[in-house]
């Protein structure tokens, strides 16, 4: 058997034109698993039980909260497009990847999927422990595909804290969950059929 070596592990930096469908959705899936699983595990330490976390509010106000931050969210978005070049926001092309070709049906899952596993792990378990201000730096900080512009990174730092502050007001996880996938599906439909046409 051949033993491996630690210091035979090279990490370089890989450019999204060599990513073909199938790795790309692999490395999606993968990751928002991991988040899911770490965020189920700090609720595990905090001792606080994901069930409850995710129980469907009683009355439809967490609607008004996330439908509203994700408008707001698209306004100054649109906004920031008007007086900023399109390279300056750039994220290397990894969104255009993930959706241009993608069917509607799967923008609706991959929407669903990274809403509920990355809001469950900040909002739910990071932002109990540490608050909204530093969750938002962790959360701006692991898109590490925008750190290359200050622009995008303060863009989802911003919109992290808005995500954790709705939180706050509801009290519903499914508040920023909600707002998180309306954001992710209409970014993914617009990139796929503006591409497209």
């Amino acid at each position: 058997m051949k033993k491996f070596k630690i210091g035979n592990v090279k990490i370089q930096k890989v450019d999204p034109s060599q990513l073909d469908d199938r790795l790309l959705l692999i490395n999606l899936y993968l990751t928002q698993g991991l988040t899911l699983f770490i965020g189920l595990i700090i609720l595990f330490f905090q001792k606080r039980n994901p069930i409850d976390l995710l129980s469907f509010p009683k009355n439809i106000h967490f609607l008004y909260w996330g439908a509203g931050l994700a408008a707001v969210m698209f306004f100054a978005d649109m906004l920031l497009s008007k007086f900023i070049s399109e390279e300056s926001m750039d994220d290397g092309g990894i969104n255009a990847l993930l959706f241009r070709g993608r069917p509607v049906w799967h923008i609706f899952v991959i929407s669903a999927v990274v809403a509920l596993c990355e809001e469950l792990l900040f909002r739910g378990a990071i932002q109990h422990a540490f608050g909204p201000y530093w969750t938002s730096i962790l959360f701006a900080a692991i898109h590490v595909r925008y750190l290359r512009h200050w622009i995008p990174t303060g863009w989802v730092f911003a919109s992290s804290y808005g995500l954790g502050f709705i939180y706050l007001q509801t009290g519903t996880l499914w508040t920023p969950i909600l707002c998180h996938f309306l954001i992710d599906l209409v970014s993914g439909l617009v990139i796929k059929f503006r591409r497209e046409s």
